[in-house]
């Protein structure tokens, strides 16, 4: 579509009920949805043609990174930037967030002239979505009391539960490659655990993905070892919404399985359920000893399943053999970046364009929920932008 279709297909959409926060996908109706996702589509086919959607002269989105980041963390200053916003980074060593101030007053005291807060908190399982709803709900009593003379918008850039701006991309990628969200359908995705020589890497991205492509009609299958499994509330809900969405639900112990007749991959890394509920308590205690325990255990554990790495022979099982790899980045390559790893090189150098056109998706997820979280009549907004834009140089 161009740009104009575009805004048509955003504005016919039921977006009333969208409030300010983007914190988990199904969260969302399926309007809001795609909305989301058609706006991002929108702001990245403006971008290519060098037009400015800038839609802010002043304010500050707020990042707050408790983990590392190089995608998340550059989209977020991309699409601030491009909005017109400033970007600022809360380094809580630096704040008095270190001397025990509250999260309610943290919270207001960054907030005076901000318009977006970020977050990324996916270290400690089941209280990364919890504190940002602490923060959410201190911004809304701020604003309410007079404190604030806006309400900031915020969105989960990666918590315990979901990463929902990865899961948008991965969706913006799937409808660019099958052209329509109605010929997803049918179609095949393996969410796969992958074998990785680290042992901590969060659930939020199977949990994200399976939480979001359900919703679509999709056949989605989870493979994972034995003792590798997700959130129990989050498999549910899976399941539930496939039996909505006429779609399907499955859950296996054999990658092989998995990859059969499927028409995309996503083998990834994580780490089990319960060992993130030990290492969460371990992180909280402070106790060294402890998580390198942990750490060697988990290790051990994963090292029974090297032979879970997406190869040749494996994509060889798949739809026609040419099912599409999908990856959040960066990926574990076996002897390129790890010895053996989550996907062999041949495999993932065949389909790294394709990873990386995922991922450009991301800085216009990210615009798309500022946007629509932000603006109180986004719609009216972005017509307007539309209309009049001028070229960014």
């Amino acid at each position: 579509m161009n740009i104009q279709d575009q805004l048509k297909a955003i504005s016919q959409l039921d977006i009333s009920g969208y409030g300010k926060d983007f914190l988990l996908t199904w969260d969302k109706s399926d309007d809001e949805i795609k909305a989301t996702l058609y706006l991002a589509e929108l702001f990245k086919e403006m971008h290519k043609q060098g037009l400015t959607y800038k839609s802010f002269d002043a304010g500050l989105a707020l990042s707050i990174f408790r983990d590392n980041s190089t995608r998340t963390r550059f989209s977020f200053a991309s699409a601030a930037n491009a909005l017109g916003l400033e970007v600022a980074d809360l380094d809580e060593e630096k704040s008095q967030i270190a001397h025990g101030e509250t999260v309610r007053e943290t919270a207001n005291m960054i907030s005076f002239m901000t318009d977006v807060i970020g977050i990324r908190d996916d270290m400690f399982l089941g209280e990364g979505n919890t504190y940002m709803r602490e923060v959410a709900e201190a911004v809304q009593t701020g604003y309410e009391e007079g404190t604030l003379h806006q309400r900031p918008a915020l969105v989960n850039l990666q918590c315990d539960i979901d990463h929902p701006t990865q899961s948008m991309s991965d969706l913006a990628m799937l409808k660019h490659t099958f052209d329509s969200l109605d010929n997803l359908k049918g179609k095949k995705i393996a969410m796969t655990w992958a074998y990785s020589p680290s042992y901590g890497k969060p659930l939020s991205v199977p949990q994200g993905i399976i939480g979001l492509m359900t919703r679509f009609g999709m056949d989605v299958t989870l493979a994972h070892p034995e003792g590798y499994g997700l959130i129990p509330d989050v498999v549910d809900l899976a399941g539930k919404q496939a039996v909505a969405s006429g779609g399907s639900f499955s859950v296996s112990n054999d990658m092989t399985e998995a990859f059969q007749d499927a028409d995309i991959v996503y083998p990834k890394s994580w780490a089990p359920y319960d060992v993130m509920g030990q290492r969460t308590e371990l992180l909280k205690e402070g106790d060294k000893a402890g998580l390198k325990s942990l750490e060697q255990e988990a290790l051990a554990n994963n090292a029974k399943y090297t032979d879970w790495e997406c190869n040749e022979e494996k994509m060889a099982a798949t739809k026609d053999g040419k099912a599409l790899y999908m990856h959040c980045l960066p990926a574990d390559i076996s002897d390129v970046s790890c010895e053996k790893g989550e996907v062999s090189k041949s495999v993932f150098d065949r389909y790294r364009k394709d990873t990386y056109i995922e991922a450009s998706y991301k800085p216009f997820v990210v615009a798309s929920m500022m946007f629509l979280g932000r603006l109180n009549n986004p719609i009216e907004k972005l017509s307007g932008l539309v209309n009049n834009s001028k070229k960014r140089f």
